[in-house]
């Protein structure tokens, strides 16, 4: 028997009897996965999505390399966890495995689970980003502590810098200080800032050196003021983050954004959230309504330029809305870990009916294409 080894597009490249047991000369390819107990689990699953899970499952044992590139992962620095009110005042904090979050379990986590790199990124839960000293404390101690990530473990993680977005002086700041000194492959951003989505007139300044600068902007829902506690014992993550991603999009595009900044490549979360099943709307109401100057080829054109992650909503439902109105080319393979288990990620894309060649691309190639320095 061969080794099993997973090459750099994620195919299973080889089999070792010493971890899978004696094949019998002849056996066919459906007998020897359900010699493995693959088959029950995955019956409904093509061959490639069965060899899939025995990539998947090998790389438990540390039998496999890691190829999946993560651009949805959050850390967890001092700064945000001391200053935040959802770590610093209990909340979650209490008794939640968040609490145990290290960048080395970071790291075992993504060994475990077939992921080569991760971009890490701020999370937003209990964040407010205030024009004040204790923001721009958190943006500063989130990013460092990113890049010290970066620098303690090679070719495992990369950043997007955080920026205090309503301060646009001290944005600026931190944009030249992100990419000049930490060597940031990015910017993260939220969908809005107290009620003022990424596509305000206000933010223009920092938009601006974003574009000069080629970047790319991740950019993660939060729930609006406005909207927040609207259904009593449903929290925000339920409905207002999705539909956050839609605004924020919107606010973009009605100010004209993606046409003035035709540089600044970015990344939406959570399979667009609501945006999928509402672009078509979107763009008949954009037609009617908005001077064509501000996307001449119309919101449906415009929003297939965006790159989104699939990160926890791999159900069909979510994959199918988003592949009619985003090319393989845009998606991204992303957890949104530790908040959520890399599981609610994984299981759904390997339930999926995605060739081969578009899973290579959603895991690992695409994100690539944007972060070239991550190849290496």
């Amino acid at each position: 028997m061969r080794n099993l080894e997973l090459g750099t597009n994620g195919g299973i490249l080889d089999l070792d009897h010493r971890n899978c047991g004696d094949r019998a000369p002849g056996a066919s390819r459906r007998q020897f996965l359900k010699s493995l107990g693959f088959l029950g689990a995955g019956s409904r699953l093509s061959p490639d999505r069965l060899l899939g899970r025995l990539g998947q499952a090998a790389s438990v044992s540390g039998t496999v390399k890691p190829y999946r590139i993560d651009v949805h992962h959050h850390l967890l620095s001092p700064g945000y966890m001391s200053r935040t009110t959802r770590f610093a005042e209990g909340g979650a904090r209490a008794g939640s495995p968040l609490q145990h979050w290290t960048p080395a379990t970071a790291v075992e986590e993504m060994d475990r689970t077939g992921i080569a790199t991760a971009v890490l990124s701020i999370p937003v839960g209990g964040m407010r980003f205030e024009k004040d000293e204790v923001t721009r404390a958190v943006v500063r101690d989130n990013n460092e502590f990113g890049a010290k990530m970066v620098k303690d473990y090679p070719g495992r993680f990369g950043l997007l810098a955080s920026l205090p977005l309503p301060d646009q002086d001290a944005s600026l700041k931190e944009i030249e200080y992100a990419y000049d000194v930490l060597k940031a492959d990015g910017i993260a951003l939220v969908t809005d800032y107290d009620d003022k989505w990424t596509g305000d007139p206000a933010y223009v300044p920092a938009f601006e050196e974003l574009n000069r600068r080629k970047a790319v902007v991740f950019v993660h829902p939060t729930a609006p003021t406005c909207c927040m506690k609207l259904i009593p014992q449903v929290s925000e993550g339920w409905l207002e983050y999705d539909f956050d991603t839609a605004r924020a999009i919107v606010s973009l595009l009605v100010n004209g954004a993606f046409e003035k900044f035709p540089n600044v490549r970015f990344i939406f979360t959570h399979s667009g959230g609501a945006m999928p099943v509402l672009t078509g709307r979107i763009d008949r109401m954009f037609s009617r309504e908005t001077a064509g100057d501000r996307a001449p080829n119309g919101a449906a054109a415009e929003i297939k330029k965006l790159y989104f992650d699939i990160a926890s909503m791999t159900n069909a439902a979510a994959l199918n809305a988003l592949v009619a109105v985003s090319p393989i080319s845009q998606i991204l393979f992303g957890t949104d870990y530790p908040f959520v288990k890399v599981a609610e990620t994984t299981d759904g894309l390997d339930r999926s009916t995605f060739s081969k060649n578009d899973l290579q691309a959603i895991n690992r190639d695409n994100a690539l294409r944007l972060f070239p320095r991550l190849k290496a």
